[in-house]
């Protein structure tokens, strides 16, 4: 785990404060439509403010092609911002130059500025020196409060934190403390649930976990690739045919990993993915061939709560089924509410991340009650695939 300054660690009275936020948050018709990251990011510049730093807010805002494109400035995150903290906020319709750095040096002690979109430059995306330096000549202290950044090696989140004293703001801070605690110093039995739709895109992910873990859940259309490989007739359900032989390995490599790997017992199918479709429940080993899995039955959910019930520590990464479209949300669901009522019992720590995830959590209603929701979703990703993120390297010291 890398050695992190916060920000009980630097003193930022009349300090000017670069804070790294991510406002990459849905927006339609100039208002926010989720707020979610907002909230979030307003803790560690309401504390910043509080404590009368002059704080300056960057961010980046969609992916920008060719410089400046009014419909992804940043100004729309002003006033939600600003109610998020509780202060008005300034605005400034650029990140570097001259009326940049006067915008900042008339800021007063408890002021918030928020910086235009960062990748209307290229030298952000491109880690460029000289963008890193124009950035860092507008603050004293670098606070990076984007875990969901922190993968990528760009100008404010990896090249600015070598050029000022760094430290993690309170939602990094937090992230990264419940990691920590969910892979690399664990209460074990640890549990994993990986879902999603293609063993291709979470191969990396699976392959590092079933050494860390002693359970492995796997669900979603992944769970058909995998009892497809096992020999079972999965109908027409969405499966990957070319991962067969990789589904295999991944068995042998469990066992002599000794982690028990779970597969779904049963399925909720259906000729067609449709709202208020007719669906029916079957065993895995009875699927019709005209029919999909679209969600695990429940007999598969009474077998994973009762393992979870045996476990202490549990991430998760993506819905068991086709979450969106009820009434294929049931299995995700029942699982959602018997981790929150584990995680309140005091009998399970869970960490769970990635956008489908978290919005699953949103809808089943528990997502304040597990240990911790990351937002984020590459970040929280490749950190469960055990890799080290540049983002959060570069505020690594010792």
């Amino acid at each position: 785990m890398a050695v992190f300054h916060t920000l009980d660690d630097i003193e930022v009275r009349g300090k000017r404060v670069l804070v790294r936020a991510d406002l990459n948050v849905p927006v339609h018709d100039g208002r926010v439509v989720d707020a979610t990251r907002v909230t979030r990011l307003a803790p560690t510049i309401r504390e910043l403010a509080d404590r009368g730093a002059r704080v300056v807010v960057m961010s980046h805002f969609g992916r920008p092609k060719d410089g400046v494109d009014p419909a992804l400035s940043l100004k729309p995150l002003v006033e939600p911002l600003g109610q998020a903290i509780g202060r008005n906020v300034a605005f400034v319709s650029d990140c570097i130059g001259a009326a940049v750095r006067q915008a900042v040096e008339k800021l007063a002690p408890g002021d918030v500025l928020l910086l235009e979109n960062l990748r209307f430059h290229a030298g952000e995306e491109k880690n460029d020196p000289a963008f890193a330096k124009e950035l860092a000549a507008l603050g004293d202290i670098y606070v990076n409060d984007a875990f969901s950044t922190a993968h990528r090696a760009h100008a404010s989140t990896e090249a600015i934190a070598h050029l000022l004293p760094s430290a993690a703001g309170r939602l990094m801070e937090a992230e990264l403390r419940a990691l920590q605690a969910a892979l690399e110093t664990p209460e074990r039995p640890v549990a994993a649930i990986v879902a999603g739709s293609k063993v291709s895109t979470k191969l990396q992910l699976l392959d590092f976990l079933v050494t860390k873990v002693q359970v492995l859940i796997i669900g979603g259309a992944m769970a058909n690739t995998m009892l497809l490989a096992k020999g079972l007739d999965v109908g027409r359900s969405l499966v990957e045919r070319d991962m067969l032989d990789t589904g295999r390995a991944l068995f042998a490599k469990a066992k002599t990993a000794s982690c028990e790997l779970i597969l779904p017992v049963d399925a909720v199918v259906a000729t067609e993915l449709k709202a208020g479709t007719t669906t029916s429940v079957v065993s895995v080993d009875h699927v019709p061939a005209d029919k999909m899995m679209l969600d695990i039955g429940p007999a598969s959910v009474q077998v994973i709560a009762a393992k979870l019930a045996q476990c202490k520590t549990l991430v998760w990464n993506g819905p068991v089924g086709a979450f969106e479209v009820k009434p294929f949300d049931a299995g995700t669901n029942a699982i959602a509410r018997n981790v929150a009522e584990l995680t309140g019992a005091g009998e399970l720590m869970s960490v769970a991340g990635g956008g489908d995830t978290l919005a699953a959590l949103t809808q089943a209603g528990v997502v304040d009650r597990l240990s911790y929701a990351s937002a984020a979703g590459g970040a929280f990703l490749e950190w469960l695939e055990g890799r080290e993120l540049p983002g959060v390297k570069a505020l690594k010291y010792g």
